[in-house]
Order: C-alpha cells, then sequence, then structure tokens
C-alpha cells in the first residue's frame, strides 16, 4: 500500500469510526445527517460520497466495519491454540463484549441490516458472515474432535448447521437481551451437547 493509499483507508476508517459513534446512540440511524458524520470525521461530504456512494452504502459499511472488527478478534482467540472448551468460552465472551459495547438502537439496527433478505430469500449478510466464519468454526470443531471434547457422530455439516442455527437464533434481538447474562451457561450446555458420552 502505498502512502496515498494508506492515507485514503485512514480517512475512510476515520468517517466509518465516526459514523459508527454517531448511531451508536439512542438516535440511531433514523435521524443521521451527512453533515454531522462530515463534521464529526473532519472529512468533506464530497470525499464520503466519493468513498461511499450514499449514506446507505456508508451505513452498511460501518455495520460490516464493526463484524469484521469482531471478526479479527475471533481469529485471535483462535491462533493462541489454547483447549477447545477455553476457545470456545472465549468465542462466546468475545461475541457478548462486542455486542455489550453497542447501545440497544444500534444493534437493532444492525440486526436488522444483518437479517435483511435478498431476492434468493437469504440474508446477504448471513451468507457473508457464514462463509467467513465457517472455516473458524470447521478449525474449532476438528480441535475439538483430536481432544475428544467433540463426538465423532457429528458431522462437519451438521455441527456448522447447529451453530448457525443458534447464532441466528440469539442474535434475534428478543432473545439476545434475555441470553447475555448466561453466556456461561449457554456455552456449558453447547459443549456437553456434542461431547461424547462417556
Amino acid at each position: 500500500m502505498n502512502g496515498f493509499e494508506r492515507r485514503t483507508q485512514e480517512k475512510k476508517n476515520q468517517v466509518l469510526e465516526a459514523t459508527f459513534n454517531l448511531i451508536n446512540t439512542d438516535a440511531g440511524v433514523e435521524n443521521l445527517t451527512m453533515d454531522e458524520i462530515s463534521i464529526n470525521s473532519k472529512v468533506g461530504k464530497t470525499t464520503i460520497f466519493k468513498y461511499f456512494g450514499s449514506k446507505e452504502n456508508l451505513i452498511h459499511e460501518v455495520f460490516k466495519y464493526f463484524l469484521n472488527k469482531m471478526g479479527e478478534t475471533a481469529r485471535g482467540i483462535m491462533a493462541e491454540n489454547k483447549p477447545f472448551e477455553e476457545t470456545l468460552i472465549a468465542m462466546s465472551q468475545n461475541k457478548i463484549n462486542y455486542l455489550e459495547k453497542v447501545n440497544k438502537q444500534f444493534y437493532l439496527d444492525l440486526m436488522d441490516f444483518f437479517t435483511k433478505k435478498g431476492d434468493d430469500g437469504l440474508s446477504l449478510m448471513m451468507r457473508q458472515y457464514a462463509s467467513e466464519s465457517f472455516s473458524l468454526m470447521l478449525d474449532l470443531f476438528h480441535r475439538g474432535r483430536k481432544e475428544g471434547k467433540v463426538d465423532l457422530k457429528y458431522s462437519d455439516e451438521f455441527l456448522l448447521i447447529y451453530f448457525q442455527a443458534l447464532v441466528e437464533g440469539i442474535s434475534s434481538p428478543h432473545i439476545y437481551e434475555r441470553i447475555t447474562p448466561y453466556t456461561a451457561q449457554w456455552t456449558e450446555l453447547l459443549i456437553k451437547g456434542i461431547a461424547p458420552n462417556k
């Protein structure tokens, strides 16, 4: 990345961070203006439109940016190569920690965007999220099998579907609000559910 590209990326990140801070409030996306974004990011409106095209695209990029940061932390947790149970608990805690940093309205806006269906009936963000997170989860399941913590009778496909169903379920705002205090128990139950019978 040359100097120009680096400065461009830094400016884009300034805009994304400023927009995130503006929409991570009770006001949410609804009343946000490009003028506010420009003032708070110290980047001209014309430049913001050049980078992102529209306010809607910028909001989508903010949600992706937030999810990517959460994903980077998850990859870091996997790279530590800790035992399966420790890693699964850390991954669950990572998601909860990120979601605790956000305002309820931001979360609701994020989930609305995250679950928006495309023409094929599938959530566009869920498809992207799934493709990025499935390889991480497969690595984790394989680690769990080697350690004797994941029953060999469960196929990769089943485990991925099982975890996708759980993730989509707890991502629902009315579930998420109630499950947050039970992260440890939820993870423990998850681990016991896929463990071999002793």
